[in-house]
C-alpha cells in the first residue's frame, strides 16, 4: 500500500525484521511511477512549495491545458491518503524505463486492481466516473490510464528527466557507497529522522499500519525520490518485496539557477548559436521563446534545435500545440565539460 500522507503512529514504531537473506535482497531502483504520482499529488495540492515552486510554475498551466487535473490520474490520485498499489509496480532491475513499467501497470490482475479500488472508495468515500470503470473493466481501461500516464511524462517529468534522474542517481551511488563502507545499519540510520536499525530491525516511527515478513515479500527496494516529500513512503503488496521510497540527497537545489557558464569553447565545436540555445536550456523552452530570448529567428532556432536533437543533445516534447525542448544528460555533460 501507498500511503502519501504524514501521520503519528500512536503505538510506536512499526518493525520489519531482516534476516540475512532480506538484507541479501535488498537494492535500489530508481522508479518513473513513483516521481509520477508524488509529483502529480504535489500539482493537484495547488500549495506553494519551498523547493519546487519554479517546478510547478512551468508545469501547472500545461496540466490544467490538457485536462489531465480531472482525468484518470486525477481520480487515483488523490489530494491525500491512498494511493493504489498497481500503479507502483515493485521495479524490475536498477532503473526500468516507463515504458517497462506502463506495461506492468498494464498487465495488473483485475482482482488486483478491483481490491486497491475497494480500498480507494472506502478512504475517498466514493470512486469517480472514470474508476468506476476502470473497476467493471481492468483490461480495457488500463490501457486508457497507460496512455494517460504516458502524455502526463511527457508534459511534465519528460523535459525535466535528465536533471532530475542525475539527483537520483547521485543518491544511489552516495547510499550505495555508504553499505559497502559502512554498513546496512549505518545506511537505514541515516536514510531518514523517523527510520532507525537495531536488533536485525528497520523501525518505521511514521507508518501507521503494521508490517511484518507475513504481509511483505522478501528483501526491500530502497527509491530515492524528488517529490516523495519530507517522509518516507512505503508500498507493501505481497509477494513484491516491500518498496520505501526516500527524499532523495541534493533534491533541495533541483530547480535552482545555475551559474552562468562560458560556452566559448563550445562554440567552436557547435557554432556560436548552436552553443547558445545549449546553454539557454537551463529549462525548458519552445522554439518561440528561444527565439525571443536569443535574438535568433524563430526558423533559425528551429533549424539549429534539429541539430542538436539529432546530435542527441536535446530532446523535443510536445506540450499542448507546443513543442519543448530540453537539454539530454550528454548535453548537460557537454556544456559541463565545455566550461571548465
Amino acid at each position: 500500500m501507498v500511503v502519501l500522507v504524514r501521520f503519528d503512529n500512536p503505538v510506536g514504531p512499526v518493525r520489519l525484521v531482516f534476516s540475512a537473506g532480506d538484507l541479501a535482497q535488498m537494492r535500489f531502483a530508481v522508479s518513473p511511477m513513483w516521481e509520477v504520482g508524488t509529483s502529480m499529488r504535489l500539482l493537484r495540492s495547488g500549495a506553494a512549495h519551498p523547493v519546487h515552486g519554479p517546478w510547478t510554475a512551468q508545469v501547472g498551466a500545461r496540466l490544467t491545458a490538457a485536462g489531465l487535473d480531472r482525468g484518470w490520474l486525477a481520480e487515483l490520485v488523490p489530494p491525500r491518503g491512498f494511493v493504489p498499489d498497481f500503479l507502483n509496480p515493485a521495479p524490475e532491475g536498477p532503473a526500468p524505463t516507463l515504458a517497462q513499467e506502463l506495461a506492468r501497470i498494464r498487465a495488473a490482475p483485475a482482482a488486483a486492481v478491483r481490491r486497491d479500488l475497494d480500498r480507494l472508495a472506502r478512504e475517498q468515500g466514493r470512486l469517480g466516473p472514470r474508476s468506476r470503470a476502470l473497476y467493471a473493466d481492468p483490461p480495457g481501461r488500463l490501457v486508457r490510464v497507460a496512455e494517460e500516464i504516458e502524455g502526463y511524462w511527457e508534459l511534465a517529468l519528460a523535459p525535466y528527466w535528465a536533471r532530475i534522474r542525475a539527483v537520483l542517481d547521485a543518491d544511489v551511488f552516495h547510499r550505495s557507497r555508504q553499505v559497502a563502507e559502512q554498513g546496512a545499519a549505518r545506511l537505514f540510520n541515516d536514510l531518514h529522522a523517523s527510520m532507525s536499525w537495531s536488533d536485525n530491525a528497520l523501525r518505521l516511527a511514521l507508518r501507521e499500519r503494521s508490517l511484518s515478513r507475513r504481509t511483505a515479500g522478501a528483501g526491500l527496494v530502497l527509491i530515492p525520490s524528488a517529490f516523495t516529500g519530507p517522509v518516507p513512503l512505503t508500498r507493501v503488496a505481497l509477494p513484491e518485496p516491500p518498496q520505501l521510497a526516500y527524499p532523495a540527497r541534493g533534491t533541495g537545489s533541483l530547480w535552482a539557477p545555475r551559474p552562468a557558464v562560458g560556452t566559448a569553447a563550445l562554440a567552436a565545436v557547435l557554432g556560436r548559436s548552436r552553443a547558445r540555445l545549449l546553454a539557454e536550456l537551463d529549462a525548458p523552452a519552445s522554439t518561440t521563446e528561444l527565439a525571443a530570448r536569443t535574438g535568433l529567428s524563430p526558423a533559425a532556432v528551429s533549424q539549429y534545435l534539429t541539430a542538436l536533437r539529432d546530435a542527441g543533445l536535446v530532446s523535443a516534447h510536445r506540450a499542448g500545440r507546443s513543442v519543448l525542448y530540453a537539454r539530454t544528460a550528454v548535453g548537460e555533460s557537454l556544456l559541463t565539460a565545455g566550461s571548465a
